[in-house]
């Protein structure tokens, strides 16, 4: 479940509101991600992860596809190598392992507000839930840098780089030291999200574990 846990407890999913922390004057970074985010009340597309260890040896590689709603909502689907699944409906968070034909749900807290993500879709939470600084050009992008100010923050940063269409990829290294990065490819802006997407029914014999509502069961569509 680990694999899991790391897109959604540090970049996926994810809301609290500490005190204020002041972003530096506004940059090429923070002026793309701006842009981005303007107007912005959904966004879906496609993305290739990969996750390096502390020694620099890379151990992991996904790819899938997410989808994100103002304020609360969010799906990321990973499709291979393996399928898993994480649905934050704006009260619960479920993640669904099929190989292990387990569920477990969570209420979705407020500490989700320090993943990075939720920057798009209530980019005016930034300087709440976040330092801001500005990490200048690398590869071909320009780096905007996330430090939580929360109390016990779940990443040491996170760098978003954006390039002239808005974010590419997404870095960010976590407390023992395994670093990982997301290229985001095919954004589609304020397309039609259909509502299903941000609900989860557990599908028929699955064990569900955690903080779940009750309600019936049914097979899982495709």
């Amino acid at each position: 479940m680990k694999r899991l846990t790391l897109v959604l407890s540090t970049a996926a999913l994810a809301l609290g509101v500490m005190c204020a922390a002041h972003a530096e004057p506004t940059g090429a970074a923070r002026a793309r991600l701006d842009a981005f985010a303007q107007n912005l009340h959904s966004l879906t597309g496609q993305f290739n992860q990969s996750l390096t260890d502390i020694n620099g040896k890379s151990t992991k590689t996904s790819a899938g596809t997410l989808a994100l709603e103002a304020p609360r909502e969010f799906r990321w689907d990973t499709l291979t190598p393996y399928k898993q699944t994480i649905v934050a409906d704006g009260s619960r968070v479920w993640i669904y392992d099929p190989e292990l034909e387990q569920v477990t749900v969570r209420v979705q807290s407020s500490e989700e507000a320090h993943s990075p993500l939720t920057v798009l879709t209530d980019v005016k939470q930034i300087d709440k839930n976040f330092k801001v600084s500005e990490q200048g050009e690398r590869d071909g992008l320009q780096w905007l840098r996330l430090t939580s100010t929360s109390k016990d923050p779940q990443f040491d940063y996170a760098d978003l780089g954006f390039d002239a269409n808005g974010l590419a990829r997404m870095t960010f290294r976590d407390q023992l030291g395994s670093t990982t990065d997301i290229r985001f490819s095919g954004w589609q802006r304020n397309a039609a999200v259909p509502a299903a997407t941000f609900n989860f029914v557990p599908p028929k014999g699955t064990d569900v574990i955690g903080d779940a509502p009750v309600i019936s069961t049914q097979p899982l569509k495709d």
